[in-house]
């Protein structure tokens, strides 16, 4: 199916939820090449996600490197650093939440910190080259409201540090080859990258549960 047949052809909820044959767009980056902007979106298909959690696995060693002798090898691979996290429900539904990379970035534009007079951009920034969000720590002021415009604006993708209030578990795409798509033993998860209007899908883990659980076993 062509990409603009697709997009029209899917419900649109509440927050922006695309939910078509069990696949649920969770990401949108955009990037510059040629003069054309090219998006990229992790999928999830609930059809073959079963909860295993390796994709947080998987996230975590690649993007917390331990130090060892000098050199710099895959971390542990604790799930409690995954950028990706899964939340399990009952009846038996399991959603992947990362950061959606949303156009508009309600986490950024949140930020109180005034522009840096060099780069122009806050304390909570866009990378330009995924264009991946991050945050710089010595400008941060630990406020929260980066964290708080995600929770209540979108599906809470940022996690305070419990320590600093600092915003972590920003999806870094992984430099482009996102590790959770490639580690996931099921085949669950997908990179896409494809031509679109550039909008962002994505309903709270809550809410994204609620219409899965309805969808496969007629309960709210």
């Amino acid at each position: 199916m062509k990409r603009r047949n697709f997009l029209s052809s899917v419900v649109v909820g509440s927050g922006g939820l695309l939910l078509f044959n069990r696949f649920l767009i969770r990401q949108v980056h955009a990037q510059t090449r040629e003069e054309k902007t090219v998006f990229s979106m992790i999928v999830v298909d609930f059809n073959k996600c079963t909860g295993c959690r390796t994709c947080e696995t998987a996230c975590s060693s690649f993007n917390r490197l331990e130090t060892v002798n000098g050199r710099e090898l895959p971390g542990l691979g604790n799930p409690y650093h995954s950028n990706i996290r899964v939340y399990a429900y009952n009846p038996d539904v399991d959603i992947p939440i990362t950061c959606l990379m949303c156009d508009d970035a309600p986490c950024i534009e949140a930020c109180p910190v005034d522009p840096s007079p060099k780069t122009g951009w806050k304390a909570l920034y866009r990378d330009g080259k995924l264009p991946v969000v991050r945050n710089d720590t010595a400008r941060c002021i630990g406020c929260g409201s980066c964290a708080e415009a995600c929770r209540t604006k979108r599906v809470g993708a940022i996690i305070p540090n419990p320590e600093t209030n600092k915003p972590e578990r920003m999806c870094t795409l992984c430099g482009g080859d996102p590790q959770c798509v490639k580690r996931c033993p099921y085949g669950a998860l997908s990179h896409v990258v494809e031509g679109t209007n550039g909008k962002h899908y994505g309903l709270s883990p809550d809410l994204a549960a609620k219409a899965l659980a309805k969808l496969w076993y007629g309960q709210d």
